[in-house]
This record gives structure tokens, sequence and C-alpha cells, in this order.
């Protein structure tokens, strides 16, 4: 074998078939675990609140003078990095075209995406920061937000059921797919996707850390981790809470149990050993804030067809649909914070519970990891009984 055949194997091995997703898993909880002793945990709605502010800003909406330009936010970067190294991810294995779904499905994302940001700011943080990374900063909040979605899952399941029935037209329609996908033909994708990803990776940390934002090099390099891992492994949240209900496939919810327990012990030592403050990532939505916001985002993210971090990885890989969920997440969440905050709402949603200090370090990993092996386990059971599938 030559050395070149040797290349296009590997090449073949990495591009050309899924990951893993149990594979995924550890390495999401793993980066994660870094990407918090580096800066901050995963998360997408402060980054999306971030465009949508910038958006609003643009309109005359509102007034920010001290408002960072989107490329040069922390969680927006790091956004951004999900969203090109998804799209790089999809050109190198020929999976890149834009689809464009029916106008209903079109409107069913920007209303689900809608919804999302409105829950992901009563959450302080959406599927992502505030369910899984707060769950792992060991922040009561999160396992509320946990029970939030899974009713938000079931509810948004059973309307599609309902549309299915009563108004099928609603998602009627063509839909129109734009570019070759696997049947690039040109071989086209694959160098444009290996030239995206070299200034991904080289070019452009070396702008940012020249230009004295080190730090936004970093988490530019991470979030372009998560969206080549979440674009190869096809890994999302929303499958987690929403298959168990539909088809009762439960690798993606077992993988997600899987990621946060890993995620958990991270964090744990990170703050046991004063590396990262205690309250870091402890948010003050228990009980109504994160239980009404996880219940809006569990909703919105069945509607939309991903989450928060799933709907812009996703975008990256052309859907239309998704890019409709993404603009009004951000949309959502820059209106629904501005209006909490007139309100004097936004301090009124609940309290910073950390369990460490309710039932010790070790009762706190014990809880958590006892909640995320019962997670596994009901889902696994009603994989085999379907006893809670709705289909």
């Amino acid at each position: 074998m030559t050395f070149l055949e040797l290349l296009r194997e590997q090449y073949a091995l990495v591009f050309s078939r899924p990951w893993p997703v149990f594979g995924a898993a550890l390495l999401i909880g793993t980066l994660n675990v870094f990407l918090f002793a580096y800066d901050r945990p995963w998360t997408a709605s402060d980054g999306a609140r971030n465009w949508g502010d910038w958006l609003l800003l643009g309109l005359g909406v509102l007034d920010r003078p001290d408002l960072i330009q989107p490329w040069f936010y922390s969680a927006s970067v790091l956004n951004l990095g999900v969203l090109a190294g998804a799209l790089a991810a999809a050109l190198l294995s020929r999976e890149f075209a834009v689809r464009v779904a029916p106008g209903g499905e079109l409107l069913k994302g920007g209303v689900g995406g809608l919804l999302m940001g409105m829950g992901a700011v009563l959450a302080f943080g959406c599927n992502v920061g505030g369910f899984f990374s707060a769950t792992s900063a060991l922040s009561l909040s999160g396992l509320a937000m946990m029970l939030g979605l899974g009713v938000g899952a079931w509810l948004g399941l059973r309307y599609i059921l309902w549309e299915v029935e009563h108004w099928p037209a609603l998602t009627q329609g063509k839909s129109y797919t734009m570019g070759r996908a696997r049947q690039d033909a040109t071989g086209l994708q694959p160098w444009l996707g290996g030239a995206l990803l070299v200034a991904l990776v080289v070019a452009l940390p070396y702008l940012y850390a020249r230009s004295g934002y080190g730090s936004q090099a970093g988490l530019l390099l991470f979030g372009v981790a998560f969206g080549v891992i979440f674009q190869r492994s096809r890994f999302c949240l929303v499958r987690a809470f929403r298959e168990p209900f539909m088809t009762g496939e439960a690798d993606h919810t077992r993988a997600a149990a899987l990621a946060l327990a890993v995620s958990t012990i991270g964090f744990t030592i990170l703050k046991v050993t004063d590396l990262k403050d205690k309250s870091e990532w402890v948010f003050p939505g228990f009980w109504a804030g994160a239980l009404a916001g996880g219940l809006h985002f569990g909703l919105g993210m069945v509607l939309a067809g991903g989450c928060g971090a799933g709907s812009i990885w996703r975008a990256g890989e052309g859907h239309v649909k998704l890019w409709c969920a993404v603009a009004m997440f951000a949309v959502g969440a820059s209106l629904a914070r501005l209006v909490l905050v007139q309100a004097g709402l936004l301090q009124k949603l609940g309290t910073a519970v950390f369990l460490p200090a309710l039932v010790g370090w070790g009762g706190a990993v014990a809880a958590v990891l006892a909640v995320m092996a019962a997670w596994y386990l009901a889902a696994t059971w009603n994989e085999r009984s379907q006893k809670l599938t709705l289909l």
C-alpha cells in the first residue's frame, strides 16, 4: 500500500461513514470539561442572544452601546465555530446541500426557534447551557430543566401527531435540494471543506491571536471541534428527548446520559480543586424558571427539529428550516430577555441551588449520576417494551 492509498483509506474512515454516537458522547463530555477549564462551559443560547441583540440594535429596537460584536463575543465565537466546523465536515464528507423544506416546515422551524429562545431565557440557558452544562456544574436548575424538556418534547410530539391527522396540508408541498451532496461528481466539496478547515484551525486563530484576541482563538477551535463531532456522529440532544417517545430508539438518550456523566465528573474535579469557582454556572432558575423554560424549549426543539447546538450544526449542513430556527432562536432570546428585564421579572424566576451545599460533594455527584443512570435504563427499557412510544 502506498502512502497516498493509506491517506485515502484514513480519509474514508473519518468522512465516509458516521462516527459511533457513544464514542462521540465521550468526546463531547470530555471536550466540555476542557472548555470549562479554558473559559466557560458549552452553551448555545448566550451566543445566539448576542446575534439577536446585534440585529435588534441595527433595527433600532435595542439600545446597547456596550454590545460586543458577534465575531468578538466569546459565546458567539463558539457558536460560529460549531456552524463552520459542521459545514467543513459536511463538505469533506460530501453531505452538504441547501435543502429547502415546504413552507409549513419552514414556519414550524421559525416558531420552534422562537419558543427555544424564550425557553432559554426563562431557564438561564438552552438545553445545552441550562441543562447539560448546568447539571454538570451541579446546579439543581439543570435537573429541573431536564424535567421540563421531557414534558415539552412529549407535548411537541403529541402536536406533531395531531397535525399529521388533522392538518396535513400544513407541511405538504415541494422540497428542493440545491447542491450535489453525495452526488458530488466533480469532487469539489472535499477540497472546499479541506480549505475551510485549514482556515478555521490555522488562519483565523492566528489572526485572532495577532489582534490580541487569544481567548477567542481558542474558543473558535473548541467550536470547530464540537461542530465536526456533531456532524459526523449526528449527535443531537433533541433526539435524546424525542426518540424514546417517537420511535423508542434510545441510542442518543444513552449517549447523552454518558456524556453528561463524564462532564459532571470533570466539572466536579475543577470545582473541588478550586480551578473554577464553585458558584460558576449555578443558575437562579430553580424551580419556576428552569421548569417553564425547559417546557418551552422542549416543545420548540421538537417543532424545529433541532435543539440549540443541534440547530446550529444542522444549519451548517444546509438545512433551510434550521436556518429559520436559528434566526428566530436568536431573536426570541433577545426579545424575551428584553421583556423580562424591563418588567423586572428576570430575578424572580427562582433561586440558585448548588447541590453540594445541600448534600455534600459525594452526595451531589452520586445524585446526578443516579439520575443519568435512571434515564439510561428507562430509555433502554422503553426501547424493548415500547411502553412510552406514541407511534
